[in-house]
């Protein structure tokens, strides 16, 4: 890890604890407690690809006729997390992406996918994303976080993207998670597609996709101060407003009246 890595790592330290030991964990209590989590979290599951294919936009070539990018490193980092979160292998071995295989979970869960199904409808009619958002009645929590997600997409700056997409996304997967899904196992309920969503969501995050977007960051900054500022400007802000996200669901765990 580079020495500006580490430092950045550093200063991010607080928030990444402020939400390891958001007090909405000790909350999840039960399978009805995990179902309404879904219910936010798929919002943010759903515009991580959004900020990845912007990413993909930016360093590899989508467009015909082809021609080279000139940014090998990159488009090679991107196109390797793209492979993993658009085409992954679902728990029967099927090519999934792992947005999908969140919507199979929730499924399996019994958790409603009104919400989420309705805001892709109607993103699919032409209708804006804060428009689709408010069809879709999503949640004032999740509504705030897709937007800020988006209002960094439309800068199409790519370190501000990469910033987002590799420091925002601190997903910490409770063992809570876990003991609740494995009791309902034990109960004769079967979540295992939720299950396989978490242990996979770890095992890339932690093992391959992390180290490829730390480089990526590198990559892209190298030795300009001012891209690194901005990078620990975005980093912090997404950090924030993934807190509130966690915040929101709290609130509607433990007053599900008021929400």
């Amino acid at each position: 890890m580079s020495s500006r890595i580490e430092a950045l790592e550093n200063k991010l330290a607080p928030l990444r604890e402020s939400l390891k030991s958001h007090p909405l964990y000790k909350s999840l209590q039960d399978i009805e407690d995990v179902k309404l989590f879904s219910e936010f979290h798929v919002y943010a599951v759903f515009d991580f690809m959004s900020l990845l294919k912007a990413l993909q936009l930016q360093f590899t070539c989508v467009s015909l006729p082809w021609i080279p990018t000139g940014s090998g490193a990159v488009a090679r980092f991107i196109n390797e997390i793209v492979h993993g979160e658009e085409s992954d292998i679902n728990e029967a071995g099927e090519p999934m992406s792992h947005f999908e295989m969140y919507l199979d979970a929730m499924k399996q869960l019994n958790a409603s996918t009104k919400g989420i199904e309705t805001f892709i409808s109607a993103l699919g009619n032409n209708k804006t994303i804060q428009e689709a958002l408010e069809i879709a009645e999503t949640p004032k929590a999740a509504q705030d976080f897709v937007n800020y997600t988006f209002s960094i997409v439309e800068t199409k700056e790519a370190h501000k993207i990469a910033s987002s997409f590799t420091f925002g996304r601190e997903d910490v997967i409770p063992d809570m998670f876990i003991a609740i899904l494995e009791e309902a196992r034990t109960s004769g309920y079967n979540y295992d597609k939720f299950r396989y969503y978490l242990d996979r969501h770890i095992e890339l995050d932690g093992d391959e996709h992390g180290p490829i977007a730390l480089k990526m960051i590198e990559t892209l900054c190298g030795n300009n101060d001012t891209l690194w500022k901005e990078v620990e400007e975005v980093a912090i802000n997404s950090l924030e407003i993934r807190i509130a996200l966690w915040d929101g669901i709290y609130k509607a765990i433990k007053q599900p009246e008021l929400t």
